[in-house]
């Protein structure tokens, strides 16, 4: 029966609501309201949890310390631990690659160092047996050789040094050698801080001459590029006293008799757009000494101002006037590809 009182339209169920909110807010009335704007944080007292209220908003200046006094809770600062030393890569390399402080190294990485293989593939050619230190083969791991010492493998003598190639571009006034008795500026004064192994120039500049010269300590590297059958161009750029004539250039590349032979050139044409008939550019092999000023010389005209802007396939991208770089592998490897 009461099922269906509810069901014919008395709403019992809106009163009891209605009288739960009357008495709610007639409870409320009797206290004071406060804003409900607490923080986190709470304040214990004698018997009673107290919220604390929120400090109101305050400006402040936009100074890099300012916003963190304001700031309703910080967490604590942790000093970061001191790291230890870091080694510099180019210092880990020197100590791989130079000998101890009794002056020997370890075999391995003297076969590395010359250039034969890796030292992990140098470990299985002495296991093999096919390394011999002084006549005497050697098959143990971890073996210390001297500098003096004589290593040879395949029947081949090896050098300990590692192989170091350097390109400089030259500026005049400095000299091609590794020493001057009359204490002239050379050219070993500025590639000292490039390397410190000991390298030498392949081929020569005059003093008077500059652009790309290369060194190394590599000697059959050397003999290579010097030797004109291995065909390592060079580039030159030629500023004459006065204009090549069209007979004069046709001479050239025909072939000049000079005192030690024939100078034969590869390519000889007027620089740009062939406007300055004074500004030359020449390609050859030759190594002949001072061959370029010779050629023309023997013409009749006097070279101004003479640069090798390429050798044997390098050039001074990238290389101010006075400085010098180590080669990358890919040039170093295109040097080793020159035709035998």
């Amino acid at each position: 029966m009461e099922r269906n009182k509810n069901r014919s339209g008395s709403k019992p169920s809106r009163t009891v609501k209605r009288e739960r909110i009357t008495r709610k807010d007639t409870s409320s009335q009797n206290q004071p309201r406060e804003e409900k704007n607490y923080s986190k944080d709470k304040i214990q007292t004698s018997n009673k949890i107290v919220l604390k209220k929120k400090e109101p908003f305050k400006k402040f200046d936009e100074k890099p310390g300012d916003r963190n006094q304001y700031s309703s809770f910080s967490l604590p600062r942790r000093d970061r631990p001191k790291r230890s030393d870091v080694l510099d890569l180019n210092d880990i390399k020197q100590r791989n690659t130079q000998p101890s402080d009794d002056g020997l190294i370890r075999l391995n990485k003297y076969i590395a160092n010359a250039g034969i293989c890796s030292r992990r593939e140098a470990d299985q050619l002495i296991e093999s047996g096919a390394v011999s230190v002084n006549g005497v083969i050697v098959t143990v791991l971890g073996t210390k050789v001297s500098p003096t010492d004589q290593i040879q493998y395949g029947g081949e003598t090896l050098s300990g040094e590692r192989k170091m190639y350097v390109l400089l571009n030259k500026p005049k006034g400095y000299i091609t050698t590794s020493d001057d008795p009359q204490e002239r500026k050379t050219v070993m004064l500025l590639i000292k801080d490039v390397c410190r192994e000991r390298v030498y120039p392949v081929g020569r500049l005059d003093r008077n001459t500059s652009g790309l010269l290369l060194f190394t300590n590599d000697g059959d590297m050397a003999k290579k590029l010097t030797h004109p059958r291995y065909g390592a161009k060079k580039l030159y750029h030629v500023e004459l006293d006065h204009a090549l004539t069209r007979g004069d250039m046709e001479k050239i590349i025909t072939g000049l008799e000079l005192e030690d032979g024939i100078a034969l050139v590869d390519e000889l044409s007027y620089s740009g757009d062939g406007m300055d008939k004074k500004s030359i550019g020449i390609l050859l092999h030759s190594g002949k000494n001072r061959i370029v000023r010779r050629i023309f010389e023997s013409l009749g005209y006097d070279v101004v101002k003479l640069d090798r802007v390429m050798f044997a396939g390098l050039t001074k991208k990238d290389l101010p006037r006075g400085m010098a770089r180590l080669l990358t592998e890919k040039e170093i490897s295109f040097l080793k590809m020159l035709r035998s």
